[in-house]
C-alpha cells in the first residue's frame, strides 16, 4: 500500500511530538531547524503554505534525522554544521561544537589585533577561533597581512579545520602537534589564543548526553581539577611569545581565580577577565613582560 502523503505542517508535528516523548530540551525548535535542514523551507513559506505537500523522500529523510535527534546525537552532528561568529563551520563528532560562550575570546582577541600580526590557535579544534579572528579583522577592519597558525593533537580535528578554512576562503597554517611540541618560531607570535579541555575528569559523567556521548573525550578532559592544559600552556607559551605579546584563554566559569594566579606566577600582567552574556566569567588574558 502507498504511504500517505505528509504536509509539512503534520511532519513538523511528528517530528516536535518524538522529540519531546523522549526529552529534547528545544523540542520544537530542534524539529523546525530539522524540517528547514531536510526540505529547504523557511519560515515565512511554512506559514504561508503549511499544507504543502512533502515528498516521500524528503518525509522519509526527516523521520530518519529526528529518530537521530531523539537518541540524544547533537542537531549539529545531524545538520554537519554550526554557526560561529554570523559564518558556517562544518563539524562533526572528531571536534567540539562552537558554542556562543566562546565568542566572547575571538571578540577580545579581534580588539588586541593590529596589522602585520601572527596569531597561533593552541588546541584548534574546528578551527573556529583563529579562522573567525582572521577572517573578522580581514572584513570589518580591512587587516589583510596577518598569519594565523592553528595547531591541535588530532589530525581528524585538523581535517575539519582545514575543510572549514577552505569554505571560508581564510588561509591558515595547520600544525599537528601535543601543544607546542611541533610548534616553530619561537618568540614570534603576537597573540596566543587556546579554548584548551578544561572539565574535571569526574565531572564528564555528569553532562548531557550529547555533550558528554558524542563530543570527542580529549577534547573535554581537563584532568583531575580541570587546570592541566592551562599549566602546560601558559609554562611553555612564554617561549613563544613576542615581548609585549598576549596569551588569550577562554575558562570555566569557576576557573577565573586560578587562571589568573598562575599567569601571574609566570610573569604575565595586566591580566583581564571578562564575562559571557550569562554574566559569568569566561575568558582570561594577559600581556607577557
Amino acid at each position: 500500500m502507498k504511504q500517505k502523503t505528509l504536509t509539512l505542517k503534520q511532519l513538523y508535528k511528528v517530528g516536535t511530538v518524538k522529540l519531546a516523548e523522549e526529552g529534547i530540551e528545544e523540542f520544537s525548535l530542534d524539529a523546525w531547524y530539522l524540517l528547514e535542514y531536510v526540505t529547504g523551507v523557511s519560515k515565512a513559506m511554512y506559514f504561508a503554505e503549511p499544507e504543502r505537500a512533502v515528498s516521500e523522500e524528503n518525509a522519509d529523510r526527516y523521520i530518519d534525522c529526528i529518530r537521530r535527534r531523539a537518541a540524544h546525537i547533537p542537531l549539529q552532528h545531524i545538520t554537519g554544521e554550526q554557526e560561529f561568529m554570523g559564518y558556517p563551520f562544518c563539524v562533526n563528532e572528531h571536534v567540539l561544537i562552537p558554542r556562543q560562550d566562546t565568542e566572547i575570546l575571538v571578540e577580545e582577541a579581534i580588539q588586541v589585533m593590529r596589522p602585520k600580526m601572527k596569531v597561533l590557535d593552541m588546541c584548534t579544534g574546528s578551527g573556529c577561533i583563529v579562522l573567525s579572528i582572521l577572517k573578522m579583522c580581514r572584513e570589518k577592519y580591512y587587516m589583510t597581512d596577518l598569519q594565523g597558525i592553528g595547531a591541535d593533537v588530532s589530525e581528524e580535528a585538523l581535517k575539519v579545520a582545514r575543510e572549514n578554512g577552505r569554505r571560508l576562503g581564510v588561509p591558515v597554517t595547520w600544525i599537528q602537534s601535543d601543544l607546542f611540541a611541533k610548534i616553530p618560531e619561537e618568540g614570534k607570535y603576537d597573540v596566543i589564543v587556546s579554548n584548551p579541555p578544561y572539565i574535571e575528569t569526574a565531572v564528564i559523567d555528569t553532562l548531557q548526553e550529547e555533550v558528554r556521548l558524542h563530543d570527542p573525550y580529549i577534547a573535554l578532559d581537563g584532568k583531575e581539577d580541570g587546570l592541566y592544559f592551562y599549566r602546560r600552556i601558559i609554562s611553555e607559551a612564554g617561549k613563544y611569545l613576542k615581548p609585549q605579546g598576549k596569551l588569550m584563554f577562554e575558562i570555566g566559569c569557576d576557573q577565573a581565580e586560578a587562571v589568573e594566579e598562575l599567569m601571574k606566577n609566570a610573569g604575565y600582567e595586566q591580566i583581564t577577565v571578562k564575562k559571557d552574556l550569562a554574566g559569568l566569567d569566561r575568558v582570561v588574558y594577559g600581556t607577557l613582560q
